[in-house]
């Protein structure tokens, strides 16, 4: 097994330039699902590029943007699916990138472009792992693999749980590596066993036919943003728990592993207050508590419009109030569900008045996946060899993926996340960036990943 791994090794590292190439390439395209901008030709360009590396690949037409699947048969029946995206977050805003987002510039071993790292440069790695595998195995794959690149993550994937029930066949396969992933702030390589889903919602009232004189109607015309916010402060006490009823009913508790693991995870208060300079945490969570509360679904307010917010001083009555919401949901919630008692909170408060629509693409079901898979312990073992330290099994993370429109339709399939990251890749805002020796070792990991899946029992 050594001497396919020491292949593996050297041929990502003879061909690191020209992969790297390819993947400025692949950024220098724009790709913005939320404003529709090179959508199509980025589509494009990822088929050609699959298709360049021995896949056959197509793009599908879905409700939104197409999804594009590449293939390629191995020595075993097994097959492992790579989940990636080509659409990028909005690059504004632009003055504060140190140069252009679409211009990819390496300089001080990084690449920076938007996309670089989510998800450009980690699908680019799994390309060359894939072809490093092939290249340890005489030229031919140990196991089938199937790329599904998604063209709208970042708007919440609203078409791909359709398009998988729709191509159940051409999906099937038998474990998954997810986009993202990496190594902690310590450097230490792990995987999320599970993440929480999402509901976002946009709450509104309107209680004038437009905004009055506060000095005229002040004292007897009622106010859109106070009528908001005592429907807001409805929803949440001040000790943080949700107050709507039956919302925790079907809150899935951390398991006495999910226990364990947790608290084998490292302490990173530190670095959370200095990376967002929070003096205090909600409810007076300390150290490890923090790695535990990823168990509390939660209730955030994103963001609240109404009224005048501009220079100086403008004494209106405001008409119009609006405020958007997302709750984190944890495993066996329901968005759905979530969404009706929502509903009849607001109605049984007697705020009738406030109307409520969903999110556009926030609207995801959590997923967990056991940490006793044999899929998992290759991913461990495997990751422990390439970073040489160790590898943490993370029970639940914060943030929601699509994984379970995948996992659950293809049979429950196991799923682990391995990619390009590190704590301050800067995805998502200005100076977005991938290490050259992330990629690298992604990739490195990952071809070791293929290489040992078709040999799992």
């Amino acid at each position: 097994m050594g001497d396919k791994h020491d292949v593996i090794d050297s041929f990502l590292k003879e061909k690191l330039d020209g992969y790297i190439e390819e993947t400025k390439t692949l950024c220098a395209q724009p790709s913005v699902s939320a404003k529709k901008e090179g959508m199509r030709e980025c589509s494009a360009l990822v088929v050609e590029i699959l298709n360049r590396h021995g896949l056959a690949a197509q793009s599908y037409e879905t409700a939104g943007n197409p999804v594009v699947v590449g293939h390629a048969d191995g020595k075993s029946e097994r097959t492992l699916l790579f989940y990636n995206h080509y659409d990028v977050q909005p690059a504004e805003p632009f003055e504060l990138w140190t140069t252009p987002p679409f211009e990819p510039t390496i300089r001080d071993g990084a690449l920076y472009a938007r996309g670089a790292d989510d998800d450009k440069g980690e699908f680019m790695a799994r390309i060359a792992a894939v072809d490093a595998a092939r290249a340890a195995n005489g030229g031919e794959l140990p196991c089938g693999v199937t790329f599904v690149v998604d063209g709208e993550e970042e708007i919440g994937s609203p078409s791909i749980a359709q398009f998988v029930k729709e191509h159940l066949n051409l999906l099937k396969s038998n474990a998954a590596i997810w986009e993202e992933g990496g190594i902690d702030p310590e450097g230490n390589p792990g995987t999320e066993l599970g993440c929480r889903g999402v509901m976002g919602v946009e709450l509104s009232v309107e209680t004038l036919k437009t905004d009055a004189h506060s000095g005229m109607g002040g004292h007897f015309l009622p106010n859109a943003a106070w009528r908001l916010v005592r429907a807001l402060v409805s929803l949440k006490g001040p000790d943080e728990r949700i107050l709507i009823p039956g919302f925790y009913d079907r809150a899935l508790p951390p398991s006495p592993k999910d226990t364990e693991l947790l608290e084998a995870l490292p302490d990173t208060e530190a670095w959370i207050r200095e990376t967002f300079g929070a003096k205090e945490f909600m409810s007076g969570l300390k150290g490890k508590q923090i790695n535990h509360a990823v168990f509390n679904p939660t209730c955030n307010i994103e963001g609240i419009t109404t009224g005048y917010q501009g220079e100086g001083i403008k004494t209106v009555i405001p008409a119009r109030a609006t405020a958007k919401l997302d709750f984190r949901l944890v495993p066996e919630q329901d968005p759905d569900d979530i969404l009706d008692k929502l509903r009849a909170h607001l109605d049984h408060e007697g705020f009738g008045d406030v109307s409520l629509s969903v999110g556009d693409g926030a609207h995801i079901w959590p997923f967990k996946t056991s940490g006793d898979d044999p899929f998992i312990a290759l991913a461990a073992r495997t990751a422990e060899a390439v970073y040489e330290r160790p590898y943490f099994l993370i029970p639940l993370i914060g943030g929601s993926t699509p994984v379970y429109a995948f996992a659950g339709p293809l049979g429950g399939i196991p799923v682990v996340f391995a990619g390009v990251n590190y704590s301050d890749n800067r995805a998502h805002a200005p100076d977005e960036h991938v290490r050259l020796v992330d990629f690298l070792n992604a990739a490195r990991h990952i071809g070791r990943i293929v290489d040992g899946f078709a040999d799992l029992p």
